[in-house]
């Protein structure tokens, strides 16, 4: 899947829920609840912090497309194209971090 559509596929489905696109700081909150969520997996498998009995990281991959999911719609209300965003920001990346 690409990232445009990605972009297409996340559009087409807020817009067909009846509430539509949260507001974008609305949408920035739960950005910040999932990578909580996200967190608390990662803490707890790669940290000093242990999981409670009954935790796994079963649910990884999926914290880690809700945070995807979140930032596309974010992307959308604000007029990123990601594709875009992502191949300048490789460009940025490789002036300036490369060694020559």
């Amino acid at each position: 899947m690409t990232l445009k559509k990605l972009q297409d596929d996340v559009d087409q489905w807020i817009r067909a829920t009846p509430s539509g696109y949260f507001q974008p700081l609305t949408n920035l909150g739960i950005l910040t609840e999932e990578t909580g969520e996200l967190a608390r997996i990662l803490v707890r498998k790669y940290g000093e912090q242990r999981s409670k009995p009954g935790e796994t990281d079963e649910h990884l991959a999926d914290e880690m497309a809700d945070i995807l999911w979140v930032l596309t719609a974010l992307a959308n209300q604000c007029g990123v194209n990601l594709e875009d965003a992502v191949a300048k920001n490789f460009e940025k990346k490789n002036k300036r971090d490369l060694r020559p």
